[in-house]
């Protein structure tokens, strides 16, 4: 197990003309100049249009045939290819049906408007609807999103900077904000691409899936590349956890999320839990605890509610006289810390609102009592008995951070972020559809609502809990609110390939570090710590998502709840304890 922070991680950049991933050659600063910033925005354009490319709807046939640029489920047919618009060849087409590809955002007069590296068009959402439904997925500024639409020009002639246009400034034309607007009638994320697609893993693919290779030789974590080590590193995965070897017990990992350790009940909860997995033998314990916060209720070191650097400390010192109860625990176990919005130092300007991300770990002046603890519970175990056995570890990293099991093998992403309010306050809300009202689609038959027919076909099912149950997007009425909310969560950032979907005045940005922000390829198991969502485990895709919630739970009585993930089987559980 190797624990990889966003600040250790390889900065990669995808260049379109050679069709492969480069390292940054240039230093990373937290103060780039702003070029940095447009590279940001590029980077992940391109990556997303290079993926959906590969997409096997937007190939062209082996048959020349003609190529569509809207999506009409009337001729949906099995050899159905789809051809992305740049937003500058709209002009001189209006009246015409396009398919696009761009970055949602707000235009200064508050309307919205679609860009692309080629320009920008204003949109017209009145008639748009999501191809996988209201409840499918989130749409929100800051996002790269199809739309499947109508380009039409101003018929008064007003330019690109004029009022009618819902923009400011006279930036018309080619690489600017062109005239007209372009009335939209469906909206859909790109669709995600497999783990194992995109490193060209053979054997799990089908032939169509391997025309195209993968990203195979690219080292993504600094581990080593799939085609390198991948096999090799299977195979000591299957030693490791044969059904007869030492250590075939240890294969959970468990995930703890929201620690306040101001609030006394989350102490009375963390002995609770702990003291379930250290009463298992040394051949039964977890491999490692994640621990992510916020580990203090309100914003440290912002005055206020939120205390000072002492208060702060003494909750780790309180926390380190909890681990010190099960010293055999630290001795066979790694713990793994990740800090929350209410943590230092990103919290003494913050005051709790969101911090540029990625952020660093907590400060060591605050952990040195927990080090101690592991310290001494290493050394006075009694080793001898087991010289080949590991000594436990203590982690503290940045938030997001990913664990490598087996080299590119396995891979797990851990981010603590309240994704799910920041979706709700910024997302774009779409009008109900009447049954009764005639579809406006209808107008323009090569423009209506096909996306989920093509681009998504096939991935639609969601195996929830680990179940092998597909739950298709048609039988939402039937799910409980919960689990809807979930889904939704979870195929939006997925489908952006991106943690952190927003604005930058949303959600602050390291420019140089964003590619650890990235969810390409993804990774096999996803970790969104979200205080805000229920807790769930779920599968998209290939990549099991799943969400701890709070670790002390308000509800009819307390209980506290944590995420127990088995390794081999790369699934997760949800566990509840009364307290």
């Amino acid at each position: 197990m190797k624990v990889i922070g966003a600040f250790e991680q390889p900065r990669l950049v995808y260049n379109v003309g050679k069709k492969h991933f480069e390292h940054i050659q240039t230093p990373p600063s937290l103060f780039p100049p702003p070029s940095h910033k447009t590279a940001f925005f590029r980077n992940r354009y391109n990556l997303i249009h290079a993926r959906l490319l590969r997409n096997e709807s937007f190939q062209p046939p082996t048959l020349q045939t003609q190529p569509r640029h809207s999506l009409s489920r009337s001729d949906s047919s099995l050899s159905q290819n789809y051809s992305i618009t740049p937003i500058s060849n709209l002009l001189g087409r209006s009246g015409s049906s396009h398919l696009l590809l761009g970055l949602l955002t707000r235009s200064p007069t508050g309307g919205l408007l679609l860009t692309d590296l080629t320009g920008g068009i204003s949109l017209s959402f009145q008639h748009a609807q999501p191809t996988v439904g209201i409840d499918g997925a989130w749409f929100c500024p800051g996002m790269i999103v199809l739309v499947d639409g109508v380009y039409e020009e101003d018929p008064q002639g007003y330019g690109a900077g004029s009022s009618a246009s819902g923009t400011l400034g006279d930036i018309g034309g080619v690489g600017g904000t062109i005239g007209g607007r372009f009335v939209a009638f469906s909206i859909a994320h790109p669709p995600a691409e497999r783990r194992n697609s995109s490193l060209g893993v053979a054997d799990t693919m089908d032939a169509a899936q391997g025309a195209h290779g993968g990203f195979g030789w690219t080292d993504f974590l600094g581990v080593g590349s799939e085609r390198a080590m991948g096999s090799r590193m299977r195979k000591m995965q299957q030693l490791v956890y044969e059904t007869q070897a030492p250590h075939a017990g240890n294969n959970k990992i468990v995930v703890l999320g929201e620690i306040e350790l101001d609030v006394s009940r989350s102490l009375q909860a963390l002995r609770k839990i702990l003291g379930i997995y250290a009463e298992l033998d040394a051949t039964q314990m977890p491999v490692s605890i994640v621990m992510l916060g916020n580990f203090v209720r309100h914003a440290a070191l912002a005055g206020g509610a939120g205390g000072g650097s002492i208060e702060y400390k003494e909750c780790f010192d309180a926390l380190a006289g909890v681990l010190g109860e099960y010293p055999q625990l630290l001795r066979h176990t790694s713990f793994v810390f990740v800090p929350g919005d209410n943590d230092p130092w990103a919290s003494a300007f913050s005051a709790g609102a969101a911090t540029p991300i990625p952020r660093q770990a907590v400060p060591d002046i605050f952990t040195s009592r927990v080090r101690r603890t592991f310290t001494e519970a290493n050394r006075e175990g009694d080793r001898g008995k087991d010289t080949k056995n590991i000594e436990g570890q203590v982690f503290w990293t940045s938030n997001p951070v990913r664990i490598s099991l087996f080299g590119p093998t396995e891979e797990i992403v851990f981010f603590r972020d309240d994704t799910s309010g920041r979706l709700r306050r910024t997302c774009i809300n779409f009008e109900t559809k009447d049954e009764e009202t005639e579809d406006p689609t209808q107008a323009h038959p090569g423009a209506n609502d096909e996306l989920s027919a093509g681009v998504l076909q096939g991935e639609e099912a969601m195996e929830i809990e680990g179940s092998h149950e597909n739950i298709k997007s048609t039988f939402q009425d039937s799910l409980s609110p919960s689990v809807v909310a979930a889904r939704k969560l979870v195929r939006t950032i997925l489908d952006q390939s991106h943690l952190s979907p927003f604005p930058l005045s949303t959600r602050p940005v390291l420019w140089d570090y964003s590619s650890s922000l990235q969810l390409y390829p993804l990774p096999s198991t996803l970790v969104l710590a979200d205080s805000e969502a229920p807790p769930f485990a779920l599968t998209y895709e290939g990549c099991h998502v799943m969400n701890p919630g709070k670790m002390v739970r308000d509800g009819r009585g307390k209980t506290a709840g944590w995420i127990e993930y088995d390794i081999t089987e790369r699934r997760g559980e949800i566990k509840e304890v009364a307290l």
